[in-house]
């Protein structure tokens, strides 16, 4: 059973991308934010009581899963939401995020003490070509500035995410450690909306679709899948599928919302995930 989790979430993760853009058409994409993570926080909580999961930890467990909250959930999509609204391409915020498991490859040797092979970056790089094929070499020049940056933010944050929490000695039940990590996220993006932003969100039928599904396919789902996967894999590996999520993500829009798709597409998605395979086979 578990080794289709990675496929579930590729699929989950990557239709993200798809309703990211109508939330932030009816919000501020902080309040957006804020707004998700509080119902998140919710269900896990009622999800730990009724499994009978105790969500009274030790204080080093819950600065570590709140923190680990505030990367993931704070300044990772808080940095996708907000460069998105401010007018950056979806699919190049895509793909500088894709730039992700080449630093956490560089990264879990020194920090982690995981042994990267030779195939695993050959897996990389075919997965980060495959990514750029699909989504294409031409970028424009009409990317925002501050978008680019909080793109950036977005990608070290993730990065930095990732290794923290492979580096976390806690056993804490998933349920219990994506609470914490879901009152990070919704703290985080409150003190946002009170230094920097006006709370805006008009509760349309688009919203509130566009927001369930985030709340349900891809915070219950996508992200306890993908907290099982780290705690059960190296970093190195777990994060090498990110690279089919530009590649699903184009699909998706192909299939849902019209858009092209080429044969170049489809050969930079082959790319990829002979990639994605290369760099997690055992």
């Amino acid at each position: 059973m578990t080794r289709i989790f990675p496929y579930i979430f590729i699929l989950l993760w990557s239709s993200a991308f798809i309703t990211t853009k109508p939330i932030i058409d009816n919000s501020d994409p902080f309040s957006a934010l804020a707004f998700r993570f509080f119902f998140v926080a919710v269900g896990f909580y009622f999800f730990s009581i009724y499994s009978k999961k105790s969500i009274i930890i030790e204080r080093k467990y819950l600065v570590e899963s709140i923190f680990s909250g505030v990367l993931f959930h704070g300044f990772y999509l808080g940095g996708v939401f907000y460069s998105i609204s401010i007018g950056m391409p979806t699919g190049i915020a895509a793909l500088i995020v894709t730039l992700q498991p080449i630093l956490t490859n560089a990264l879990s040797g020194p920090i982690l003490g995981e042994k990267v092979t030779i195939k695993q970056w050959i897996g990389v790089l075919l997965g980060f070509t495959g990514a750029v094929t699909v989504l294409g070499l031409d970028i424009g020049s009409n990317i925002p500035s501050l978008g680019l940056i909080a793109t950036i933010i977005a990608l070290i944050a993730i990065t930095t995410s990732t290794i923290w929490q492979k580096k976390l000695s806690n056993n804490l039940p998933l349920s219990v450690s994506n609470f914490y990590q879901a009152i990070g996220g919704f703290l985080f993006h409150l003190l946002v909306i009170s230094i920097f932003s006006t709370p805006y969100i008009d509760f349309t039928q688009t919203f509130l679709i566009a927001m369930g599904h985030q709340i349900f396919l891809v915070s219950f789902g996508a992200f306890t899948i993908l907290m099982f996967l780290i705690k059960k894999n190296s970093a190195s590996r777990t994060v090498s599928i990110f690279f089919l999520i530009p590649p699903t993500s184009a699909f998706m829009a192909w299939l849902f919302l019209n858009e092209t798709l080429t044969s170049t597409d489809l050969i930079g998605f082959l790319i990829a995930t002979i990639g994605v395979y290369l760099a997690t086979r055992e």
